[in-house]
């Protein structure tokens, strides 16, 4: 029994059954005029079978050129070009439903090819500070800007153990992009952590102060950072790791972009839901126009906002980053209305899971 997509008027079955009964009614019309006229069956014997060759060649033709073209396009797709698609996907026939498909399979592959090109780069992105961090602190010791005391080891050490982490973190990848939530979320002290992060973030920009302004994270000191956390026993619940890629990103774009003794303020306030948690990141600096507010978290935008004296060669992922952090706890992250310079909130929901947001 035939099912209904073999029934549908503008299928291939139907063509070719059409076909059949337009050069059947065709022969038997020539005959019956043959007979008429008495003509010699030789003359519409010939007359059948050239317009059956016709009717034939126009039917086989609007069959064969989409698999022509389908054919071309898949070679390119091969061949890593995922940029070419099948123009006949609007046919209404099976033929309509391959291009769909080879469509739906080019932007599949050009989306994971676009997805393991800003892997590597985020990967590159988020190892290059603290290995960065590392080798100043060591060159310091080396040329004997700084003596080994305690403090400049436990410097080098919490750097180099944060690179064990993020190396860690390259497994859950893989995992994540298929869905699998490896969120390692844990109840925290909003305050102590947020002080150990702002702290870091002076600590190694006076350690890189003097490097080539390529090699990463900012290198200003003059930027005051103060931290706002009310009420001071705040609670969150977050990934602590995921958290600190977060607000090390927007402290690092806040800086770069804050006036000559700037200051960035990081605020934290307690969210509606239990162990949710409200954040904000504000600088000085000439803020963002509404009309760049959509592509601030793209990847590689390095913003036409930015001050170009202060540009320090960044690869434009920061944003990025922290976007896709916060994405993983089913938060959200953007920027927000400001009297002066920029502003960043961002909202963790606690507890809930993207699944219950969505």
């Amino acid at each position: 029994m035939a099912s209904l997509q073999d029934l549908r008027p503008y299928s291939i079955k139907t063509k070719l059954g059409t076909l059949v009964v337009i050069s059947v009614l065709i022969t038997t019309g020539l005959l019956m005029i043959a007979i008429q006229t008495k003509t010699e069956l030789r003359f519409i014997t010939v007359f059948s079978v050239i317009a059956t060759l016709l009717i034939t060649q126009f039917v086989a033709h609007s069959l064969t050129a989409p698999l022509d073209e389908m054919t071309t396009v898949a070679r390119s797709i091969s061949h890593g070009d995922y940029t070419r698609r099948v123009v006949g996907a609007d046919r209404r026939d099976e033929l309509g439903d391959l291009a769909q498909t080879i469509n739906r399979m080019a932007d599949d592959l050009e989306a994971q090819d676009q997805h393991r090109k800003e892997l590597v780069a985020n990967v590159s992105h988020e190892l290059r500070t603290p290995i960065a961090a590392l080798r100043a602190v060591l060159e310091n010791v080396v040329d004997g800007v700084s003596a080994a005391d305690p403090e400049t080891m436990r410097t080098a050490l919490k750097q180099t153990e944060r690179l064990g982490r993020l190396v860690e973190t390259l497994l859950d990848l893989s995992r994540l992009d298929h869905g699998v939530d490896q969120l390692h979320a844990r109840r925290f002290e909003v305050w102590p952590y947020l002080s150990g992060v702002l702290k870091e973030a002076n600590m190694v920009a006076s350690q890189r102060r003097g490097m080539p302004s390529g090699s990463g994270r900012h290198t200003r000191t003059d930027v005051h950072l103060h931290l706002d956390v009310t009420p001071p026993e705040l609670t969150a619940h977050a990934d602590a790791e995921r958290l600190h890629q977060v607000v090390a990103n927007l402290i690092d774009n806040a800086v770069k972009h804050s006036p000559p003794h700037g200051r960035v303020t990081v605020r934290a306030r307690r969210g509606e839901a239990p162990d949710s948690l409200e954040l904000e990141v504000l600088d000085e600096g000439p803020g963002i126009p509404r009309s760049e507010w959509h592509r601030v978290f793209e990847r590689f935008n390095r913003g036409s906002h930015a001050d170009k004296k202060s540009s320090d060669g960044g690869t434009g992922l920061g944003l990025a980053i922290a976007r896709w952090a916060v994405d993983l706890h089913g938060g959200r992250i953007g920027v927000a209305e400001s009297a002066r310079g920029c502003r960043i909130q961002v909202s963790l929901p606690g507890h809930r899971t993207r699944a219950e947001l969505t």
